[in-house]
């Protein structure tokens, strides 16, 4: 696992996105048609004995690596994460129904174009059904492989020790080592950045701790100066 002060690095702005509005959607899960079933109380009910607080479950610490997990793509054909193995990854999970997904889907695009040749590559995994996924890809023309979780898809986001809320991207090196996790709509000067330090990892100029260091401290920069042209 990341230790918890590169763990605190990776996702320092995770803190400043908390709250999401528009930065990312909650799924939720729900409960069946008729829901539970009302009882009618006792006439004289006993009070009830006193019971500890419960500790809140506290989420999977976020792995050192990209975990390694099969779904399918859109023609169904099952795919691993270590398909991949060897390349820079952005793996984004998504889904047609959230807005902030769909708004940093042309960006996505642009990305994987303009760094392919460096042997960087977007992975999206749509945490959604199989025929909107499919539909909806094909009138957004995204080019990028697209793994579908309909099934498999949160606990793939869990896998990462992602709380269940979209979007938010993962950034991998060549080696499979997680970079950062953005959570929240990805921005073109926060993708330059990231991918401009993960540039430096895969080429030697730096290492995996400053990078992590660096990108944190940026983003947060970035987000302090958006936040203050907003007001403006």
């Amino acid at each position: 696992m990341i230790p918890a002060r590169s763990a605190a690095a990776v996702l320092a702005v995770a803190g400043i996105l908390a709250g999401f509005g528009t930065a990312g959607f909650l799924l939720a899960r729900h409960l069946g048609p008729g829901g539970p079933t009302l009882q009618p109380a006792a006439l004289h009910p006993a009070p009830p004995a006193p019971q500890p607080p419960e500790a809140s479950p506290q989420p999977p610490p976020i792995p050192e690596r990209l975990p390694d997990f099969a779904l399918p793509d859109l023609t169904g054909v099952s795919h691993r994460l270590s398909d991949w193995r060897g390349r820079a990854l952005a793996v984004n999970f998504w889904a047609t129904w959230c807005e902030p997904c769909r708004e940093e889907i042309p960006l996505l695009r642009h990305l994987r174009l303009e760094n392919r040749r460096n042997g960087f590559e977007i992975i999206g995994i749509a945490i959604d059904h199989r025929d909107s996924v499919v539909k909806y890809a094909r009138e957004m023309k995204m080019d990028y492989p697209i793994l579908v979780g309909e099934r498999g898809g949160l606990e793939a986001a869990a896998a990462f020790g992602m709380e269940p809320v979209l979007p938010f991207t993962v950034f991998a090196d060549a080696e499979g080592r997680i970079v950062t996790v953005k959570i929240g709509e990805l921005h073109r000067d926060e993708a330059t950045f990231i991918l401009a330090r993960l540039a430096d990892v895969g080429a030697g100029r730096l290492s995996l701790g400053a990078a992590r260091e660096q990108i944190a401290e940026g983003l947060q920069q970035l987000a302090v100066a958006s936040a203050r042209a907003g007001s403006n």
